[in-house]
């Protein structure tokens, strides 16, 4: 998750990326949900990915799934399908 600052508290890949496309990729996401109002709704399609966001006071959880996966039914067990 990040704050509105955009400063990643943790994240967690379940494919491998270089930390530089890393660091890319989460800034270009939260920049992307940081700028969308709260009137718009939570999912988006960022690079190929169902990105799914949450805001909590100063806090953004992001998760990012591939985009074959129902994002309704995303959980602990389905590890396989997250960015």
């Amino acid at each position: 998750h990040r704050n509105k600052q955009g400063q990643t508290r943790l994240s967690k890949y379940y494919e491998w990326l270089p930390m530089e496309e890393r660091v890319a990729l989460e800034s270009e996401i939260i920049r992307k949900c940081l700028s969308r109002s709260e009137l718009q709704c939570s999912f988006l399609e960022y690079r190929g990915y169902k990105v799914i966001y949450r805001r909590y006071a100063s806090l953004f959880f992001i998760v990012g799934t591939r985009p074959d996966v129902d994002v309704a039914k995303v959980n602990g067990e389905n590890k396989e399908n997250e960015l």
